[in-house]
């Protein structure tokens, strides 16, 4: 675990492996640890890069900041690492992250994955989805909504809640406050009008059962960065990487070119 002061806040990452640079962006609320599987994997052939996204898990959590703030953060991280290029994955809110470094990077960007994507949104997909289930919603804490909503976000509940228990236990839990910040962040993002200036080969990847983000949004976002494929994945909701881990794991080392060994 390392710790860098990055635009005045501490931010905790993780660096294992070497070759090329990749770069893990985790998902509203989450940490971390959410890719640890992956990196188990990805380490044998490239150097990882998992960061604590600002106000979340061992970084620092001001009490206000935007999404703008975090893609600078990250920005400044690979500045701070002195990292030429490299490949970035995102899933979820570490997508949106991802788009935008795309956008600031241009061809320093190899390879790009985006995973349960959309590239607009006028609140967080968490804060939607409980607005739409209001009335079954009401009067729960944060983690009971997340609980009782969860049926409509997976499809493999078992293995989406030992994963989430699992990286839960790594960092400190987010405070009602915090998780506020964090969903006040996504509000009003939009990246559509510049997404066509992203150079680098792109796999956007989603879930058929996802309705936190649906596959159209994924769609749409392939559709508008030039050298991008899309890839639906029917056995999986918002988390693709965890539900089909194996098929995941397969698509993106084939995509970044990688040659898988036992």
């Amino acid at each position: 675990m390392f710790t860098a002061t990055i635009n005045d806040i501490q931010l905790t990452f993780t660096e294992k492996g070497s070759g090329t640079p990749v770069l893990l962006l985790h998902g509203l609320t989450g940490n971390r640890h959410m890719f640890d599987e992956e990196t188990k994997v990805l380490k044998k052939y490239l150097r990882v890069i998992v960061p604590d996204l600002r106000g979340h898990g061992d970084s620092e959590r001001p009490s206000s900041y935007t999404l703008e703030d975090i893609i600078e953060d990250c920005y400044a991280l690979i500045e701070e690492l002195e990292i030429p290029s490299l490949h970035i994955i995102g899933v979820s809110m570490g997508s949106y992250v991802a788009q935008g470094l795309a956008i600031r990077l241009g061809d320093r960007v190899n390879r790009l994955v985006l995973v349960a994507t959309k590239s607009a949104g006028t609140t967080s997909s968490m804060q939607a989805l409980f607005d739409a289930h209001e009335e079954e919603l009401q009067g729960l804490s944060h983690n009971a909504k997340l609980l009782k909503a969860s049926k409509y976000m997976y499809h493999d509940l078992q293995a989406v809640g030992q994963w989430s228990k699992g990286a839960a236990k790594k960092a400190e839990a987010m405070t009602a406050e915090q998780i506020e910040a964090a969903n006040s962040a996504l509000m009003g993002f939009d990246f559509t009008n510049q997404l066509s200036s992203i150079s680098a080969k792109t796999l956007v990847i989603s879930g058929d059962h996802d309705q936190l983000n649906p596959s159209e949004e994924g769609r749409e976002t392939a559709r508008l960065i030039p050298h991008a494929t899309f890839a639906e994945f029917n056995q999986s909701g918002h988390a693709p990487n965890v539900e089909q881990r194996l098929l995941y794991l397969d698509f993106v080392l084939e995509f970044l070119g990688i040659e898988r060994t036992a």
